[in-house]
């Protein structure tokens, strides 16, 4: 199971460094990652991080067609319809739905976990993978303050996989959390240049 954290954390690296330079071909990467880390996760008992990984897989899709072709779902409006999606500030009332989704995912999983599994840890994986489904949705619509989201996940998780021996997965997300500050920054950079357009 090693090599395959292994394998996982390489392919995860490459995402980032995707991510960072918000490049579309970081939606590639979000289909292997989650590919190799349903086995990873499954082995080690962490089994909401499993199941996001499912989520994970369809949000790529989405993500993908949301950055090249400005793809509208859940109410956008259709400015940015059949064009590259520009990097945004996520709006006021796009927030308050997304802490009622995050509240209500959070209850439901850790409740799940507690209930139908073994897991050692529901409510740390209930967080995190609560808050991994809102940071990849903001992700997938270009919104500048996922990197906070992210930063939130990547220190909490990284804590949960030491507790749970993934020293190669607890690495990574630390390194996540150093990177989405320079992710942030060059999003800022990008936003700019782009609205002098």
């Amino acid at each position: 199971m090693q090599t395959i954290e292994i394998l996982g954390t390489i392919v995860g690296i490459i995402y980032l460094w995707l991510e960072y330079r918000a490049s579309i071909y970081l939606w590639i990467a979000s289909i292997v990652m989650p590919a190799i880390y349903l086995f990873v996760y499954y082995d080690a008992g962490l089994y909401a991080d499993f199941g996001i990984n499912i989520y994970y897989l369809l949000i790529a899709i989405y993500g993908w067609a949301a950055w090249k072709y400005g793809f509208k779902l859940f109410g956008q409006n259709d400015t940015t319809q059949n064009q590259e999606l520009p990097i945004t500030h996520t709006p006021v009332k796009i927030w308050v739905k997304i802490i009622g989704i995050y509240a209500i995912l959070q209850l439901a999983i850790a409740w799940l976990l507690i209930h139908f599994t073994d897991s050692t840890v529901p409510w740390a994986d209930a967080f995190t993978t609560a808050l991994s489904v809102v940071g990849m949705w903001l992700l997938a619509r270009k919104y500048i303050e996922q990197w906070w989201v992210w930063f939130i996940v990547d220190v909490v998780s990284s804590a949960l996989y030491i507790y749970k021996d993934l020293y190669f997965t607890a690495a990574l997300y630390a390194l996540y959390a150093i990177v989405v500050v320079f992710g942030y920054r060059k999003w800022k950079q990008l936003m700019t240049t782009q609205n002098e357009r």
